[in-house]
């Protein structure tokens, strides 16, 4: 019988001996990746950062396309075996270029890294109409996969890693009004299903690409402390979810349960490169193994930081649907063959 993780089938911890203290080195170690090419969006910064540090130093090529391209040299300087391309996910001429780019360059492409993200920004619409963390944390990594695709069969041996977020289980997809057209906006609701469609779209990728030897996988990296992912947040925001209190102190549960940024790529990385995953795909992990289906509240944790994933994230008529409206929303059509 053929496996896959809709409905969260697949959803059980491995045992794979890391957890929310362990670092992108730690869960690395032994791992050799001479002769593998990978791509990291965001990977001149953060998290991003620190996990295309450790997959350069296993031996990747590792290819970050940036918005900034300066920013980007100065950032990667002194880490051997990176290449910096131009690219903006909110600019979708600028995914296509970069995408053909790389394909011309004749290589395959074993690691996809989607790292690339926003967050906590004030309703903002692409040129398509599309609000704006919707574009750029989903609809920006879809493009990317489908123009890169004929690079990932070519590998026979790929994965394509979405970093989402806990922050899913702030909203499913809004399949009546996903561009807030209708209903009043709130930007963690954007953010939320946001993360909610990056995790369908691994699920259903790693169905439909798997024969191809291609899986694909989501996953919370934590709540980190020192990224610029908060850069544009209010303050009144962080206490809605709890972070600060009314005198604009962070809590100190909160505090305690920060992770560092090696230890945010950790997941990223085992995700990436892990030898237990090599026949899972389509699940989400957190804290450096496969997650627990979350069928409590939100905020509820283990005392890890684990918090699991919400259902309907991982639901196959969710995925299916979401496949196809965003063809219809990017006008890509993405048939895996």
């Amino acid at each position: 019988m053929e496996k896959n993780n809709y409905q969260g089938a697949l959803q059980h911890p491995v045992g794979s001996g890391f957890n929310a203290t362990s670092t992108a080195t730690e869960v690395i170690k032994g791992i050799n990746l001479n002769g593998k090419i990978a791509i990291v969006t965001g990977g001149n910064a953060g998290i991003g950062l620190e996990t295309t540090r450790v997959l350069a130093a296993a031996g990747a090529t590792v290819v970050v396309p940036a918005r900034d391209i300066e920013k980007a040299k100065k950032n990667l300087a002194g880490i051997p075996n990176v290449e910096i391309e131009a690219m903006d996910l909110t600019q979708t001429d600028t995914i296509d270029a970069f995408a053909e780019r790389f394909l011309a360059s004749g290589r395959p492409l074993h690691l996809l890294i989607n790292n690339a993200g926003i967050m906590w920004v004030p309703l903002q619409r692409d040129s398509r109409g599309i609000e704006s963390q919707l574009a750029t944390n989903y609809l920006g990594q879809y493009q990317l996969v489908a123009r890169l695709w004929p690079a990932l069969k070519e590998a026979n041996g790929a994965r394509v890693v979405n970093v989402s977020s806990y922050g899913h289980q702030m909203a499913p997809f809004n399949f009546d009004d996903p561009n807030f057209v209708h209903r009043e906006y709130q930007t963690l609701l954007g953010y939320g299903q946001s993360k909610t469609a990056s995790n369908l779209f691994a699920l259903e990728l790693d169905h439909r690409a798997k024969s191809f030897n291609v899986r694909a996988y989501s996953l919370h990296p934590g709540s980190i402390a020192g990224t610029e992912l908060a850069r544009d947040a209010d303050m009144e925001l962080f206490k809605q979810m709890g972070f600060f209190d009314e005198n604009g102190n962070m809590r100190p549960e909160i505090l305690a349960g920060l992770k560092t940024i090696p230890q945010g790529a950790a997941t990223t990385v085992w995700c990436a490169t892990s030898p237990m995953l090599d026949d899972i795909g389509g699940v989400y992990c957190e804290d450096g193994d496969v997650a627990e289906l979350d069928l409590g509240n939100f905020g509820q944790d283990n005392g890890l930081g684990t918090r699991g994933v919400q259902p309907y994230s991982l639901d196959e008529g969710n995925a299916k649907k979401l496949w196809d409206l965003t063809e219809e929303m990017t006008g890509i059509s993405f048939k895996v063959n």
